[in-house]
């Protein structure tokens, strides 16, 4: 790694026109900008897993809208919009996104109230949230699933987080029932005693 990173994380290899499409060198692109750009450079030179944030370290700088959901949010997407489009665009013309998984996510959504009077901010929401997958086997264009009125609850075709790994691990290649491992006495799988392949969503 310390001969092979260095060149691949130098984006002064890149053109103009591709810089400006990921939003380099402008705000609020710049920083996320430039790790999708490092991103794709990590796909074309083999690297498997490669995983991104968006958000720093401190309460107010996540996606973690307690405070206020509309600052929160008005803030983040700005800085994530363009340079996932650009990702995705990129790896499509560079004949890259049907071998690259894309998985977009995190660990819970936002309730669909406010926190409470005069609390502008949304609590999580672990009941029903959205998250997307692009390339790698995945039918583009579609929706899967959807919540009761208020987006509270998933109501329809409901995933549980064992079937979304189940459903990775299907794409990866591997079979999550015989993905296991023996500990403390019984066979171990990521998917627990659960987990099924949403074959709805694949291509």
């Amino acid at each position: 790694m310390q001969s092979a990173t260095p060149e691949a994380v130098d984006l002064s290899q890149e053109s103009e026109a591709t810089m400006a499409s990921y939003g380099v060198g402008k705000h609020p692109t710049d920083e996320y900008g430039r790790n999708c750009l490092i991103a794709r450079r990590l796909v074309e030179r083999g690297v498997r897993f490669i995983q991104l944030y968006s958000g720093g370290g401190h309460l107010e700088e996540t996606w973690d809208a307690h405070a206020g959901i509309e600052s929160n949010h008005g803030q983040h997407a700005p800085e994530v919009d363009q340079p996932i489009a650009a990702l995705l665009t990129d790896l499509e013309q560079r004949g890259l996104l049907d071998d690259t998984l894309v998985v977009w996510g995190g660990e819970f959504g936002r309730m669909p109230f406010s926190e409470g009077k005069d609390a502008p901010g949304r609590n999580h929401n672990p009941y029903g949230f959205s998250m997307w997958m692009a390339g790698g086997g995945v039918k583009g264009g579609m929706n899967y699933g959807s919540t009761d009125e208020l987006g509270f609850e998933a109501v329809e075709n409901k995933v549980h987080l064992h079937d979304l790994h189940a459903t990775i691990l299907h794409l990866m290649g591997l079979d999550h029932e015989l993905l296991t491992w023996f500990h403390q006495g019984r066979d171990e799988s990521l998917t627990d005693v659960g987990g099924r392949v949403i074959r709805d969503i694949l291509a």
